[in-house]
């Protein structure tokens, strides 16, 4: 009896720690929304019940022992074993005013610079090592980035599809908002801005539909389907969204981290067609929790074809660790449906430069890499 109740003991003990530490854990990770924010939050059609929702069904997430064998036991090669090609940028080149056209250098991941009718502008910056609140844990990066971090400047604006650690990079935004970065935000990510004590002259929260001017550029806030998290208790209490940004003579689209939706369709019909859609390929998994708010290679391919476009450019695939997949296969399943559906996929290396009125060969670099 005496051995049984020291067993109890140290369980009760331990179960109590675990407790605290997710509790404290839960308050460091989370963020109060500002009343004057909530209100404006309240105001979307898109916010219900206390939280922000897809029009189309989202599947509940599953985490029961299959995932969880898969997730921890399955076979794929999730990540490269030998080193990625990387091309390093000139740092100096970010020091000159862009040149008229349309360029993009894919940065890894989410994170492509774009060189679009005399401005720059980049979608989902993350040069830090790791996505994780975290740098000494969480998802790493498999190859390194094409310029570090304190190289990086000359940008006008950054788009910011959501909150995920993925997405959004604390580092990366501070060290562009000392340089007067202008930030395109979802309603209630500006939150997080602020508590970084960015100015809010610097931020703008926009709805879905909403538009938006920097010098020559317009900048639509347009529809996705996936989800918001930050921390343990935020589920879904910031927006997430798609970008349209359209120059004198060019016009990009970038899908953020989405599932397959009907909304792209309307995206389309709206702003369409784009010189470039640069639409998320990878990060995705089994079951239908994971379809719904992450699609497949062949869904971005008709996610391309539903919006309109001359060129695909396919990211989210390769550079962190997060999906139930073999590294490399969204992008030789997103070719193949390309081949099928007659769209033009360019598959840069991290850091090489896309000229969008110039024709690009792909060189297939993945299978040189083990």
């Amino acid at each position: 009896m005496k051995t049984l109740m020291k067993v109890l003991k140290w369980v009760t003990i331990l179960f109590l720690a675990v407790a605290i530490l997710v509790g404290l854990l839960a308050w460091y990770l989370h963020t109060d929304i500002s009343k004057e924010r909530q209100s404006q939050i309240q105001n979307s059609e898109h916010y219900v019940d206390g939280a922000f929702v897809n029009e189309e069904r989202q599947a509940e997430n599953d985490l029961g022992m299959e995932y969880m064998q898969e997730q921890f036991f399955g076979e794929q090669q999730r990540e490269p074993e030998t080193s990625v090609p990387v091309v390093s940028m000139d740092a100096a080149d970010l020091q000159n005013k862009p040149r008229p056209g349309l360029r993009t250098i894919w940065l890894g991941h989410a994170s492509v610079l774009v060189e679009i009718d005399g401005f720059r502008i980049l979608t989902d910056p993350v040069l830090s090592q790791r996505v994780s609140p975290f740098q000494f844990i969480g998802p790493k990066r498999t190859h390194k980035a094409p310029l570090a971090l304190e190289e990086l400047a000359g940008i006008d604006a950054v788009v910011i599809s959501h909150n995920h650690y993925d997405h959004l990079d604390e580092a990366t935004v501070r060290h562009l908002a000392v340089q007067g970065t202008k930030f395109f935000v979802p309603l209630g990510v500006g939150q997080y801005f602020e508590d970084w004590d960015i100015p809010t002259s610097q931020v703008v929260e926009m709805n879905w539909w909403q538009s938006e001017k920097i010098g020559g550029l317009t900048i639509v806030a347009t529809p996705n389907r996936h989800y918001s998290s930050r921390g343990l208790l935020d589920y879904k209490a910031t927006h997430w969204s798609s970008w349209s940004i359209s120059g004198a003579t060019h016009k990009i689209f970038y899908s953020g981290d989405s599932g397959y939706s009907k909304l792209f369709g309307q995206i389309g019909e709206r702003l369409g067609p784009f010189d470039l859609n640069i639409i998320k390929v990878g990060a995705y998994g089994p079951g239908q929790a994971w379809t719904d708010v992450h699609m497949t290679p062949e869904e971005a391919i008709q996610v391309h074809l539903d919006i309109g476009g001359k060129r695909m450019l396919p990211v989210h695939w390769m550079t962190f660790n997060l999906g139930l997949h073999d590294w490399d296969e969204p992008i030789k399943r997103a070719l193949k449906a390309a081949n099928t559906k007659e769209v033009e996929i360019v598959a840069p290396r991290i850091g090489e430069i896309v000229n969008a009125d110039q024709p690009f060969v792909n060189e297939h670099w993945w299978d040189d890499v083990k």
